[in-house]
């Protein structure tokens, strides 16, 4: 199980394949294994995939305080560099797009091509506000509405029926949320990374989801529109966590985008 040190924070990744670097960075309440464990294998035969926890997730530990992007950035970024040598290619998802992000412009020379699946910008509005408030509300006050709130609002409708009456009451009984996504969540209504978007050099693929009640497509577009020449996919009618029970579009679009887009010569 390997580890890097950093800032008074042990970082747990894991690493599997062989080739160039690919790092897959997760979101809140989740780790390496939950939401890239079924990934891996299809692109492990021809990359070096590196997947770190951030702070709260995984065997990462820390001293418990609050988190900030700058900070899960660097643990991200000692991971990077402890398992592979760069440049690396990255797909962040959810929070873990805004950490890939602020990694990206602040470590130009690290990231060769850029993933950002259902992401966003910032949380200062409104609607992004009173999500994030209430998502913490129910985490304090009542795990089993919580979870039900976090099913409801991550998985399309369509997603939701196809798990059927008794996968949504073992999605209840199981043991997530972690104990470190309060933490997460507290981060996620703080994000602003407004200012560190025009300096992301790195080619840039944005995707959002349609369907997505979580973190609606707008988050998307906030980050395609501050990103120098990205480009924006939309996956329509999907909602924000529909791809872990299949992950096969996804990859074909990441497929397509990092086998298709040059990078500029060293």
């Amino acid at each position: 199980m390997p580890f890097t040190s950093l800032r008074d924070t042990e970082v747990h990744y894991e690493v599997d394949g062989r080739g160039p670097g690919l790092v897959l960075v997760h979101g809140t309440g989740g780790d390496a294994e939950k939401v890239f464990g079924n990934v891996v294998g299809h692109f492990g035969d021809a990359r070096t995939v590196v997947r770190p926890n951030f702070g709260g997730s995984g065997a990462t530990t820390d001293d418990g305080g609050e988190l900030t992007v700058d900070l899960i950035a660097d643990q991200v970024t000692a991971a990077t560099r402890a398992a592979v040598d760069g440049p690396v290619d990255m797909l962040g998802f959810s929070l873990g797009a805004v950490a890939a992000a602020a990694v990206a412009a602040t470590h130009p020379g690290l990231v060769r091509r850029l993933v950002l699946v259902g992401g966003w910008a910032h949380s200062t509005g409104p609607r992004d506000r009173f999500y994030f408030e209430t998502w913490r509300t129910l985490l304090d006050t009542d795990r089993e509405l919580f979870k039900r709130f976090s099913a409801l609002t991550g998985f399309s409708a369509g997603a939701l029926d196809g798990f059927g009456h008794d996968g949504l009451a073992q999605s209840l009984a199981d043991a997530w949320p972690p104990p470190g996504i309060g933490r997460q969540i507290d981060l996620g209504a703080r994000v602003d990374i407004r200012a560190l978007l025009p300096r992301i050099t790195a080619p840039t693929l944005v995707v959002g989801f349609g369907g997505d009640a979580m973190i609606p497509m707008a988050g998307s577009r906030q980050l395609h529109e501050a990103i120098p020449g990205s480009r924006l996919v939309e996956v329509a009618g999907e909602g924000h966590m529909d791809w872990f029970a299949d992950p096969g579009r996804l990859v074909r679009i990441t497929r397509e985008f990092l086998d298709a887009t040059p990078v500029a010569a060293a």
